[in-house]
């Protein structure tokens, strides 16, 4: 057999494998692809240092409950999480191995149900499409291997899905309705959005009005229960999080309740603050890039879609959740490419069942689909080439661009390497897999080169994306005994400070934070303090100060008593907070 039809005839094989040899051959497989890299790299911007630092503080201060970062209260999302990582850190001891579990075996779970509920509704050939269409989506694999909260909610939202769908589709089964009622509950407590799949109603509802004979024994009266259940799942944080408030009576916490419940739910949605969009922001942008190629593979085979829309009922609930899910996202004036994530099993699930009924991907899909996916193959091949060229020979506008992470021309150098050694696999892909289908081809480039990314580029960014150099240069400066201060709050840099470090609340403005660090600092003469050098400040002068080096984009310098100015007004209120021996002994820092 040519070697150019070997994926072809993979694929082929893989069909023929039985049920049991399917399921442990794609379990096996998505946990290589999700796994990788998992104690390999530290937490890094923009999440990742806020949710490991308050899962640290939550393990060392023994207060699981609320969730403080810097010894403040964090009232931007709810806890699991955060008690997720602080579990396997309690457990294994080690933030570096912890922080990435939580949401690894998320994205393993979301791949087991897509197809376990595939192999149910449709047959096992589908169930093992929707797991590759899965993987084969960066946002997918991204939230898998990254410590933010959408991977893990994504997951509790395809249980209630799997569950619910079971129970209407397969047979009733009162065990998974609820089942799916408590992992909405479980999902609001992760971010709000888990009641999303209490949306496929709608379109079970009108299936069930057009055919009053649909879902005997299924859609029942005890349905109503179901939202009860979400609910007591989401008290039993809740309510404990509310006694505790008002126990405790102090400005803060209620300041956090009222937060947590109002405006990072209601009023976020409805009055965003932040990353404002146009209406079309998710269907223009974010699903035909992150989502890429499941959208035009849906538009490139249309004929059997619409003829399994007109066939299957269960494709009807599947696509339509998925649109109210975009539409819901989409009303909202904030929007972030991470919302819709949820929607993306479901999606993966629908067009694996259309897919799955034909005899092969050159059957029912559109010419011009494979002409697309092996253009962008071989455009993306000359691009990564050509960075990899030009960054080994130090090209100035790259030479530019890594200045603001590092200006050791090795680190450029090393990533020149890794470009260009990326680009050559995805040529060789391109030319020794010509003939087979255009998306093998893609799926395989993309496997190989998660597989590098995760543990070669690791290793060359782990530098560039922690402080640990600014941290290590202020060590060595500050004298036996030194206390040091940090103005404008920054977790990555409490998280990896060997040194206890004093902040002034992130709640403060940058005005009152300046202020009371002027006073903390004039109350011991061995005080000093780690700012940005581009911050515009009133009550300490940069002349003299020591700089420390480049993190995260900034220039930091170390601030001591000769930088104070002899006179600063006093804050309007002065609040001080310490956080205790920040990562000591994590072996995770060091």
């Amino acid at each position: 057999m040519p070697v150019s039809r070997l994926l072809d005839d993979v694929v082929t094989r893989i069909g023929r494998l039985s049920e049991r040899q399917l399921f442990v051959l794609l379990m096996v497989f998505s946990a290589v692809i999700i796994f990788t890299g998992v104690g390999l790299r530290s937490p890094w911007p923009p999440d990742g240092p806020r949710f490991v630092e308050v899962a640290r503080e939550m393990v060392d201060s023994g207060q699981w409950l609320i969730p403080m970062r810097g010894s403040e209260y964090y009232p931007d999302k709810p806890p699991v999480f955060m008690w997720s990582i602080a579990f396997f850190y309690w457990l294994t001891g080690n933030l570096k191995f912890a922080f990435l579990l939580p949401n690894a075996l998320c994205g393993l779970l979301t791949t087991g149900l897509v197809y376990d509920l595939g192999r149910r509704l449709w047959n096992p050939r589908t169930g093992a499409i929707a797991a590759g269409l899965l993987l084969v989506t960066v946002q997918f694999v991204t939230q898998a291997k990254n410590a933010q909260i959408d991977g893990m909610v994504a997951a509790w939202i395809t249980v209630a899905c799997y569950g619910l769908m079971r129970h209407f589709f397969d047979r009733p089964s009162w065990g998974w309705f609820f089942a799916a009622w408590a992992f909405m509950g479980l999902g609001i407590i992760t971010k709000g959005v888990g009641f999303l799949p209490i949306f496929l109603f709608v379109p079970i509802l009108i299936l069930k009005f057009r055919d009053r004979s649909r879902f005997a024994g299924s859609l029942t009266w005890l349905c109503a229960a179901g939202p009860l259940l979400m609910l007591l799942v989401a008290a039993l944080w809740l309510v404990p999080m509310i006694l505790y408030v008002d126990h405790v009576g102090t400005e803060a916490a209620f300041a956090y309740r009222d937060n947590i419940l109002l405006k990072q739910t209601a009023e976020r949605y409805a009055h965003s603050w932040g990353h404002i969009q146009p209406w079309w922001y998710f269907v223009g942008n974010v699903i035909p890039s992150l989502w890429f190629p499941l959208p035009f593979l849906l538009i490139a085979a249309w004929r059997p879609v619409y003829q399994r829309l007109r066939e299957d009922p269960k494709l009807i609930v599947l696509f339509s959740w998925v649109a109210l899910v975009v539409l819901f996202f989409s009303i909202s004036p904030g929007k972030r490419g991470v919302y819709v994530l949820p929607a993306l099993p479901m999606f993966a699930l629908g067009l694996a069942s259309v897919l799955g009924q034909l005899r092969s991907l050159r059957d029912g899909v559109a010419r011009w689909f494979p002409i697309l996916v092996t253009g962008l193959h071989l455009l993306l091949t000359v691009a990564l080439i050509t960075i990899g060229i030009l960054a080994l020979n130090d090209f100035p506008r790259l030479v530019e661009k890594a200045s603001a992470y590092t200006n050791d021309p090795g680190r450029l150098h090393m990533a020149g390497g890794f470009f260009l050694s990326v680009g050559v696999i995805w040529l060789a892909a391109l030319l020794v897999f010509w003939r087979s289908h255009a998306l093998y081809r893609w799926f395989v480039s993309l496997m190989v080169t998660w597989l590098l990314f995760c543990t070669v580029a690791f290793q060359i960014m782990e530098p560039l994306r922690t402080p640990r150099n600014v941290l290590a240069h202020a060590e060595q400066l500050l004298p036996d005994d030194a206390q040091l201060g940090l103005l404008n709050f920054s977790e990555q840099l409490i998280l990896f400070s060997n040194l206890d470090m004093t902040q002034f609340s992130y709640y403060n403005s940058q005005r009152e934070q300046e202020r009371n660090a002027w006073i903390w600092m004039n109350e011991r003469k061995d005080r000093y303090m780690l700012v940005e050098s581009d911050l515009k400040l009133e009550c300490f002068t940069y002349e003299g100060a020591q700089f420390l080096g480049t993190a995260h984009r900034e220039d930091y310098v170390l601030l001591g008593p000769e930088q104070q100015t002899a006179d600063c007004a006093p804050p309007e209120k002065q609040i001080r907070f310490v956080t205790p021996t920040p990562c000591k002994g994590t072996g995770f820092c060091q």
